[in-house]
C-alpha cells in the first residue's frame, strides 16, 4: 500500500501513511477545510443557500 500524501510505502505504525509527517499533513488538510464531506441534511442546504442577515448596527 502506498501513502496517499507522498506515494511512498506505508509504515505499520502510521498506516495508511508512511510517516508522522504525512499523517500530520493529512490532518491539517481536514482542519483547514481543504477536505470536506458533502452533507445531504436539509438544514445544511438551507444555511448555505440563504444569505445570513447582518445584525442591526448598535450605537456606540
Amino acid at each position: 500500500m502506498s501513502c496517499p500524501i507522498c506515494g511512498e510505502y506505508t509504515q505499520q505504525a502510521f498506516r495508511p501513511f508512511c510517516s508522522k509527517r504525512c499523517a500530520d499533513i493529512d490532518l491539517a488538510k481536514w482542519l483547514n477545510g481543504s477536505y470536506a464531506v458533502p452533507s445531504q441534511r436539509e438544514e445544511d442546504a438551507e444555511s448555505t443557500s440563504e444569505p445570513t442577515e447582518s445584525p442591526t448596527p448598535r450605537p456606540h
